[in-house]
């Protein structure tokens, strides 16, 4: 969510060192500057439209992929998954799938300026600089904050209230069947996200009890991409990988 390939840099650095072959993707209607105009199609593009073009993506590996995802797009993973198209899931503090209701006080007050909008849910939309600082980068630096957030672009206010008011979509767009969802799934938790609250996240976890395997970290919130520390995430994702036999030496 507003943001492109550049939000992997870190990850993609140690995961090309320990042998994986790193593929990054860039979503429907992303590709602009921070500053530039939004398409306005971007408003009502859907998670679907979304899901759709990474499957057609990962398609054209011509091997099934472990599929790494952050917040939306550890939801993004969990839909994928559900297709039977990948080997593995990792999901960095994931948004919840439709039935696991995730409107915290804290979370409402994340997108408190985007809901006070009439429309939103059809609008390209944005975070202000305080709500991103409040829910995303609490644990980063200020200046590293406002770095981090001049890259934000804008987002889809349709994707945004299909997964928030999952209750409200007759589509049922963030519906997952966990039954189809076959394949190891690693969920990875903040204790301290405001955005993707840990109660929140061990019930994704929950959902997938079958193949799920769960692990929260405490001095982690919800930019646990590139936080202080990042690097324990990492470390911890390849050793389950490495537990799994998913790892490039098993």
């Amino acid at each position: 969510m507003w943001a492109g390939e550049w939000y992997w840099e870190s990850y993609k650095s140690l995961f090309e060192k320990e042998g994986y072959r790193c593929v990054t993707s860039m979503l429907r209607f992303h590709d602009m500057a921070s500053n530039d105009v939004p398409d306005p199609q971007l408003g009502t593009t859907s998670l679907l439209d979304y899901a759709k073009d990474l499957e057609n993506e990962i398609k054209q590996l011509g091997v099934k992929p472990i599929v790494i995802g952050h917040s939306m797009g550890a939801l993004l993973a969990q839909i994928l998954g559900s297709r039977g198209i990948a080997k593995a899931l990792i999901l960095l503090v994931p948004a919840a799938p439709a039935g696991i209701m995730a409107l915290r006080p804290s979370v409402i007050r994340s997108f408190l300026s985007v809901q006070t909008k009439w429309g939103f849910w059809k609008k390209p939309m944005r975070q202000s600089f305080k709500e991103a600082s409040y829910s995303i980068f609490n644990l980063l630096p200020s200046d590293k904050q406002k770095e981090i957030y001049d890259k934000f672009v804008y987002e889809s206010g349709l994707a945004a209230s299909e997964i928030g008011y999952w209750f409200l979509d007759s589509k049922r767009a963030s519906r997952v069947d966990e039954s189809k969802v076959k394949c190891p799934v690693l969920v990875i938790a903040g204790a301290k996200d405001k955005i993707a609250p840990a109660s929140v996240v061990r019930k994704v976890a929950q959902k997938y009890k079958a193949v799920s395997t769960y692990k929260e970290f405490a001095n982690h919130a919800h930019w646990i991409v590139a936080e202080p520390g990042w690097q324990e995430i990492v470390e911890y994702v390849l050793g389950w990988l490495e537990e799994q036999a998913l790892s490039e030496n098993a």
